[in-house]
């Protein structure tokens, strides 16, 4: 299970203030991509991130930049975001645009940032695990330090892929952490109705995985034990299998207006006063921080800059119909017997 923080796996002061702007940042985001499908201007689905922001932002913290790689399910803003992709990039992405990641082809599902090592959002749910696990396979084969991240929902962890994937992972001794955001409630579904076992952190014990469940809604302390797994994974080049205790504020999907079908107001309340924005706050003051002004200060900021990120998302065009079969297969054809 859990824990306890060591001294080299707490955030610093400058790493809380820096956790802080990210999550005021992440939050308009993702309530500037639900005005944006309210108005009609998102084709598809598109699922937000909004109460599960410390998830995000801790693991990333605890990664090597521009070298691991992150995969992630299609609840995937948040993570290209913190990666180093570009917000206007990923807004017009969202909105269909030909200036997004994926040319305005793929949507919010589909969020895909290479050079940045983000290897993708995933609409088939559990099939990215077995990506990441070749993911994880191809650093091994090529002798590197990589640490694969792959993030999968509550209901994914019921695939039959996932427990194909952690019997490899396990048995080639894979540096691959399946990060299981257990936000309780697998799209309409309450856990106790779709998984026989609702400790979803034992999945990996039948194969040798180390796995513990940890909380995901204290930024602070999800960093702290981001980091002592990554750095466990990548020192011993052995799997692992953490159940995130999170909750989404929102429904599952952004048309998902029906969500007293299956949780009450009455537990939502309960549930947003756990929220990782306000106890993030409550943190920065205790320990002299930041000040309230200067936290409203950033507030105010964040939410000029996603507002000028979505102008220019939406001034920019749509793929020209012409494209509609470029980039669905690769044109690079291999050389005779390769």
């Amino acid at each position: 299970m859990a824990k306890a923080k060591t001294d080299s796996h707490v955030a610093t002061n400058k790493q809380l203030e820096e956790f802080y702007r990210q999550m005021v940042f992440i939050r308009h985001f993702e309530e500037k991509t639900n005005f944006a499908y309210r108005q009609g201007k998102v084709g598809g689905y598109m699922h937000v991130y909004i109460g599960m922001e410390a998830t995000a932002i801790g693991w990333n913290a605890a990664l090597k930049k521009n070298w691991d790689y992150v995969m992630a399910a299609y609840r995937d803003h948040p993570q290209p975001l913190l990666m180093g992709s570009d917000p206007v990039a990923v807004m017009a992405e969202i909105m269909g645009r030909s200036g997004g990641l994926s040319r305005g082809k793929g949507g919010s599902m589909h969020i895909y940032d290479i050079p940045n090592n983000f290897f993708g959002g995933w609409g088939i749910v559990g099939g990215h695990t077995a990506l990441a696990t070749g993911l994880a396979f191809a650093t091994k084969y090529r002798g590197e330090d990589r640490v694969t991240v792959c993030y999968l929902g509550d209901g994914a962890a019921n695939a039959g892929v996932f427990f194909e994937c952690l019997n490899m992972a396990s048995l080639w001794d894979l540096p691959v952490i399946f990060v299981i955001e257990n936000n309780e409630f697998a799209m309409g579904t309450r856990l106790e109705y779709h998984a026989a076992d609702k400790e979803l952190w034992k999945r990996g014990l039948p194969f040798d995985i180390e796995s513990e469940r940890v909380d995901g809604m204290d930024v602070s302390q999800v960093y702290a034990d981001a980091s002592r797994i990554v750095d466990r994974v990548r020192k011993t080049s052995r799997p692992a299998v953490v159940e995130v205790m999170n909750y989404r504020f929102e429904g599952h999907g952004a048309a998902d207006n029906d969500r007293r079908l299956y949780r009450t107001r009455e537990e939502e309340e309960a549930a947003m006063k756990r929220d990782p924005l306000p106890k993030l706050e409550a943190l920065l003051l205790a320990k002299n921080v930041m000040t309230k002004e200067k936290m409203e200060a950033i507030d105010e900021e964040s939410r000029a800059q996603v507002d000028e990120i979505y102008q220019k998302a939406d001034a920019s065009p749509f793929p020209d119909l012409g494209e509609v079969y470029e980039h669905v297969y690769t044109d690079i054809v291999p050389e005779k017997g390769h």
